[in-house]
């Protein structure tokens, strides 16, 4: 290996939060080299690429071992959770990213549900089941609702329906248990109390029993405005998501987050990684909706460019079992993204469309890749749901909004679609007016 002061490193993912991971560790001092696999069109400008899918263990040991690499930074869950980290550590690399019975924190939310309950953790009331008939006899006697039905396993972001009465409940029931909407991730399901509330992302890097928090923030998973439509990966983020206050932030520290990192390790699971922990702020206190075990997407592409510490230093200190629990230099700015994202998302759409970006960026602008590739002629194409995220840091949320809104304006392809809306409740508590930033054009072209 070589000097960990002069790191190679291998990126393993294709979406916008790999690309802010990549940029990351290309501005680190500690990084020689950054590698990706398999990248896309956007990270091919700033590292070289492999074309190795990031589900293929085998070819991932082989490229990280032809590479030499010394740290290797897991982004998506599913290589997670199918145990590419413990199989790269295996092979002497040191790996930023939990170990494949950790990762069930996120790949079954059954796994995750036992756990909080366990520790007294708090979460929402649930029921499993893994048969329809059951689950409907469940919802006949039930009088409340709206109510919340999950599959289990992995549904990229998907798999979360909210039924508003008994018989959207029992269709749920029936996409998931009968007909195989989500395949193995919805062979069983949760059947969850529904939350009132504002939703909140809180990231930790974590190593056994210690941990660092990262910048607060929050994501818009609808795809329509007002929070319309179906789930998404991710729509838009912003931080710090001011709806954690001080007061609330100390309360999610003792009821949730330290209990939490102590959880995983009293249950021996070797996690040295991001725990991104998804919370409704209810009337009656913070309520943990999710563990996931890797950075959000779109949350990273706000939290690393606010980080004045070096994201890599804390990877690789958490990779190498060492993190102590530190205070981060955070820059002082509110970060907003947006993501722009192909017509028909998140169901059919169309790929191989011709990317125009602006031809200049202004300070603390940043344009993320996600769904983008380069065709024959070495033009940037759209290569699916999500192709963008446009992130800018400003003094103020508005301030940032407005200019992230000018540059999305900016980028042109072919029935390209984004939200108008990312941040506004926040930016109405904070002006004690509704924004509007649809004054330059029509939001899809």
């Amino acid at each position: 290996m070589t000097s960990l002061q002069s790191l190679k490193i291998l990126v393993v993912g294709s979406g916008g939060r790999e690309h802010a991971l990549v940029q990351a560790c290309r501005n680190s001092p500690l990084c020689r080299e950054v590698i990706a696999a398999p990248g896309n069109g956007g990270i091919a400008r700033d590292a070289r690429c492999f074309p190795v899918a990031a589900d293929d263990l085998p070819g991932l040991a082989r490229l990280a071992a032809e590479e030499e690499t010394d740290l290797a930074i897991i982004g998506p869950e599913v290589p997670l959770s199918l145990g590419l980290a413990d199989r790269l550590r295996e092979n002497g690399i040191l790996v930023y990213g939990p170990g494949q019975r950790a990762a069930q924190l996120e790949a079954s939310k059954i796994f995750t549900k036992e756990l909080l309950e366990k520790y007294g953790i708090p979460t929402a009331q649930s029921r499993t089941f893994s048969g329809s008939d059951e689950a409907r006899q469940h919802l006949e006697g039930r009088t409340e609702f709206p109510v919340v039905i999950k599959a289990d396993g992995l549904a990229a972001g998907k798999g979360v329906l909210i039924a508003h009465n008994r018989d959207e409940a029992a269709e749920a029931v029936r996409l998931c248990l009968d007909k195989d909407a989500f395949g193995e991730s919805g062979r069983s399901i949760l059947v969850e109390d529904y939350l009132e509330g504002e939703e909140a992302s809180i990231h930790l890097m974590v190593s056994g029993n210690a941990f660092v928090t990262l910048p607060t923030s929050q994501d818009h998973k609808r795809i329509g405005e007002n929070d319309t439509g179906p789930n998404t990966g991710g729509m838009g983020a912003y931080s710090p998501a001011a709806v954690v206050d001080s007061l609330t932030m100390e309360t999610i520290r003792q009821q949730i987050i330290r209990p939490s990192v102590d959880a995983i390790a009293a249950e021996g699971l070797d996690f040295r990684g991001t725990l991104f922990i998804g919370l409704m702020l209810t009337p009656s206190g913070p309520r943990v909706l999710e563990f996931n075990v890797r950075f959000g997407d779109p949350e990273t592409q706000v939290i690393l460019p606010r980080m004045e510490t070096d994201p890599l230093e804390l990877m690789l200190a958490c990779a190498r079992g060492d993190l102590s629990e530190r205070e981060l230099k955070i820059r002082p700015e509110t970060a907003i993204c947006v993501v722009v994202a192909a017509g028909g998302y998140p169901g059919s759409i169309r790929r191989g469309d011709p990317i125009e970006l602006p031809p200049t960026l202004p300070p603390d602008a940043y344009i993320f890749h996600a769904g983008t590739a380069v065709d024959e002629q070495g033009r940037m194409t759209t290569a699916g749901g999500r192709v963008l995220g446009v992130t800018v840091l400003g003094e103020t949320l508005p301030a940032a909004a407005r200019q992230a809104y000018a540059l999305c304006d900016q980028v042109r392809f072919a029935d390209r679609y984004f939200r108008r809306d990312i941040g506004a409740r926040q930016i109405e508590r904070e002006s004690g007016q509704r924004m509007d930033f649809s004054d330059t054009e029509s939001s899809s072209a």
